[in-house]
């Protein structure tokens, strides 16, 4: 797992019921009195959107904002304002990973806020356990998954440089050409498809619809068993992509030489290629689609959805885009555990890597890195660290069941 970035959620969550369609009195989103426009500040950890919410007058919950998901999904069920929810009935709900489908608890006539948008009357689904576990992949306590009525509801524009979400109501919202490129959208099985994209590999280009996912935290996924002719590039390794709401996700990675959408051009990304097993079995089958762009790509530029008008508008970060895409050349994956997820377990280490040639094993503690102490970073820093710089020299402290001791890698690109 992260073997492209630290996660990859690739949520295919879609319930046979409409928001608001149970309770009584208003519902739907709005903002609040006069507001026509609303701010709001965002996380980014291991590229995933993590924006402040609260349900019915609750502290305030971390939420990641995925328009691959229909439903208002809460991933923790220990969250106290769960325990006060109205529960309705049972389903079970399955998404992308080779497990089976996960039982949950629809909630009904509940509020959201975040800024000045409210909403009322919404249904919530509720895991019965907290098989994601998401916060440890993450490395801030994070307690559910939205995204769908959101962007219904508003013009949603993600700012990664201000690390801000702009939410505007769609009939003040005028596209201009200053904004960014426009490329119009489908709404399928309430999630945003893209046609205007096209793998180019030499002399070949092979067109592509795609999902725009906020939710992955990847740069692009490609699905090999699709009817287009998409092929695995000459080198891939095998790895485990991620995790999805039926468990893991296997595939391989592998680069690919360029992506164009519409006048932009991006080179030499790292695409995932899930297995059908993990993946490509769960889409559904009335959809032709050939993969997904996530996170990793779409933080290199300003990116506005409008759903009413079906399109999105991409408007470059330049220093973004000259960024290189790299994966962990560590060759260990981590979570993060204790009160304040800063805990570094390494959760796994691959045969032949820097971290097995360094002597680190599953279960070791990491303390230090580089001479700065592990409760000063983020994971998601800790991740940047171990994806730059090829031959660079990693020096750590390490404790293993009690027992603290230095050791050092040095990084090595395999993809």
């Amino acid at each position: 797992m992260k073997h492209v970035i630290p996660l990859v959620l690739l949520f295919g969550l879609v319930l046979g019921f409409a928001p608001g369609s149970c309770g009584q009195g208003q519902f739907g989103l709005y903002l609040k009195g006069r507001h026509k426009t609303t701010r709001i500040p965002f996380e980014l950890q291991s590229n995933l959107i993590i924006v402040p919410v609260k349900v019915n007058d609750s502290d305030t919950l971390r939420f990641i904002l995925d328009s691959g998901v229909s439903t208002i999904l809460i991933t923790d069920p220990k969250v106290p304002v769960a325990k006060k929810m109205k529960p309705v009935r049972k389903v079970q709900i399955a998404g992308a990973g080779e497990g089976g489908s996960l039982s949950a608890t629809v909630m009904i006539g509940n509020s959201i806020q975040m800024g000045h948008m409210v909403g009322f009357n919404q249904n919530v689904v509720v895991l019965d356990q907290d098989i994601l576990q998401i916060s440890e992949y993450v490395g801030v306590p994070v307690h559910g998954i939205f995204g769908y009525e959101l962007f219904n509801h508003f013009v949603v524009t993600i700012d990664f440089a201000r690390r801000e979400l702009l939410l505007e109501e769609p009939e003040h919202y005028t596209y201009k050409r200053r904004k960014g490129e426009q490329f119009p959208i489908t709404i399928e099985e309430a999630k945003p498809y893209l046609n205007a994209v096209a793998l180019v590999e030499k002399d070949r280009t092979v067109p592509l619809k795609v999902v725009i996912d906020t939710g992955a935290g990847h740069a692009l996924s490609l699905d090999i068993h699709s009817r287009s002719n998409i092929q695995l590039p000459n080198k891939v390794v095998r790895a485990q992509l991620g995790r999805g709401l039926s468990g893991v996700i296997n595939g391989s990675l592998g680069r690919v030489e360029k992506i164009r959408i519409g006048t932009l051009e991006v080179n030499n990304l790292i695409a995932s290629f899930p297995d059908s097993m993990a993946y490509g079995m769960k889409i559904a089958h009335n959809i032709e689609r050939q993969g997904n762009i996530g996170c990793e790509l779409l933080r290199r530029f300003k990116v506005t959805f409008n759903y009413r008008d079906r399109y999105i508008v991409l408007k470059p970060i330049r220093r973004r885009l000259r960024e290189a895409f790299e994966h962990n050349m560590s060759g260990m994956d981590i979570i993060a555990r204790g009160t304040d997820y800063h805990e570094y377990i390494v959760e796994k280490v691959e045969k032949n890597s820097p971290a097995e040639l360094a002597g680190l094993q599953s279960g070791d503690q990491l303390v230090s890195v580089n001479g700065e102490f592990c409760n000063d970073i983020s994971i998601s820093d800790l991740y940047k660290i171990m994806q730059r710089g090829e031959g660079r020299e990693i020096v750590m402290a390490v404790r293993r069941k009690g027992q603290l001791f230095i050791t050092s890698m040095v990084l090595r690109r395999i993809i």
